[in-house]
């Protein structure tokens, strides 16, 4: 892992977003890699549609995939490394899935054993193109798939938790076929942390790949219950982040800030560049952290229409490629932590998290906003204490505290005891 975190940006390109790849224009993606390169930032995230990679269950397009390889080679001129994810699938309120599992060939896309073949041969196909490119991070398997999983969504595919898992697994393993040795990671939004009954479950956000994905975002209820410029707002994403360290096999797993953003009106734009400095110094105060990947690069151009009215202006930069007053900051502070080379010290007390099994997690509830777990990490958080987590299975265990540096453990009743 990196000594000193890396720092990047979700890539949304600036003309016609992610449908971008029906027109691929390079001259227009190098213009925006131009724009994101002069912010300082050494990697971005990309997006391939899936529908249009793959738009029949034995047909991935060539030709698509040689627009990616093009597209990550243009960021190797700009010094920009590249992750992919390959199952979008979901991005900004619109699913994007192939008509091979819709409609009259209605499949569930992660037990069905032909759309899960055609899957892991989708990702083993991109991560092999990719495989001798020297500035290819790795395969993200998709972006926040567990929310085809389950309620909110409309019409999901419903699975156990061991069915997630089994999933999961068999999509990390395509990508490692096709590119042995590199960061292979899977994402999941925060239902994953915070929902009760939830399949995929934060065991396996913490334990399967190459390293945990984190995205936070604080129109989740943070922002609104505690408000836009409170603790609970400005922590989410490092609490988060010290949260998923209970779940983990051991000591010193990378984690990585895969997605966090600045969602107006709940983040005001006056306050967009000031909260995204609390963020990224409150989430580089966390050990083990890999990097943090911003959300998003361009805003998304207003002639597109049907988004949430928060998705248009979460750039770092305009559609026209001008550097808003976010991104300006975030330039600014990269540059000074790049130059301090500072480590955060261990986090030596750790806050004890019960959600009633260590793998199924049933009660995650007491982890989400409201919920205890979070409360008392707040509270020991304004008090200047720097809390970590720990499963109630491990609070005893001297070995297990020993090996993170913990050195006081604390339950949520105690926290609140002593307000």
């Amino acid at each position: 892992m990196p000594r000193t975190p890396r720092f990047g940006v979700n890539y949304t390109p600036s003309e016609g977003w992610f449908h971008h790849w029906l027109d691929f224009d390079l001259t227009s993606v190098k213009a925006d890699l131009d724009s994101i390169a002069a912010l300082g930032l050494d990697h971005i995230r990309v997006f391939p549609l899936w529908p249009l990679f793959q738009p029949n269950r034995t047909l991935i397009r060539p030709r698509a995939v040689e627009q990616l390889v093009q597209l990550v080679d243009a960021a190797a001129e700009h010094g920009l490394d590249v992750n992919v994810d390959g199952l979008q699938g979901h991005l900004s309120s619109f699913d994007f899935q192939p008509s091979w599992t819709q409609t009259w060939h209605r499949r569930n896309m992660f037990t069905d054993p032909d759309v899960v073949n055609a899957e892991a041969e989708y990702l083993r196909t991109l991560a092999a193109a990719l495989a001798d490119r020297p500035n290819f991070i790795g395969m993200t398997v998709g972006n926040e798939v567990n929310q085809f999983s389950s309620k909110p969504h409309p019409d999901p595919d419903r699975i156990t938790p061991q069915q997630a898992h089994s999933w999961l697994t068999r999509m990390l393993e395509a990508c490692e076929s096709g590119a042995p040795g590199r960061l292979h990671v899977h994402a999941e939004y925060d239902a994953a942390w915070y929902q009760d009954g939830h399949p995929f479950t934060p065991a396996q956000c913490s334990r399967l790949g190459g390293a945990t994905a984190i995205h936070s975002w604080v129109f989740n209820g943070t922002a609104q219950t505690y408000g836009t410029q409170s603790t609970a707002t400005s922590q989410h994403a490092a609490y988060l982040i010290e949260l998923s360290k209970a779940w983990a096999d051991g000591p010193g797993r990378p984690v990585w800030l895969q997605e966090v953003g600045a969602p107006a009106p709940y983040i005001p734009a006056s306050y967009a560049a000031e909260f995204a400095e609390a963020t990224i110094v409150s989430a580089l105060d966390c050990p083990d952290v890999w990097g943090v990947t911003w959300w998003c690069s361009h805003d998304v151009d207003r002639q597109l229409a049907d988004f949430p009215e928060l998705e248009y202006s979460l750039g770092l930069l305009t559609n026209d490629r001008e550097v808003k007053p976010a991104g300006q900051g975030i330039s600014r502070l990269i540059k000074n932590i790049r130059e301090r080379g500072e480590s955060p010290a261990p986090r030596t007390t750790a806050l004890v998290v019960d959600t009633g099994d260590p793998d199924a997690a049933p009660k995650l509830s007491v982890c989400a906003p409201g919920g205890s777990v979070f409360e008392a990490f707040m509270l020991l958080s304004e008090r200047g204490v720097r809390p970590t987590t720990v499963l109630s299975e491990h609070a005893g265990d001297a070995a297990h505290l020993a090996a993170r540096g913990i050195v006081e453990v604390i339950t949520p009743e105690e926290v609140r005891s002593l307000s």
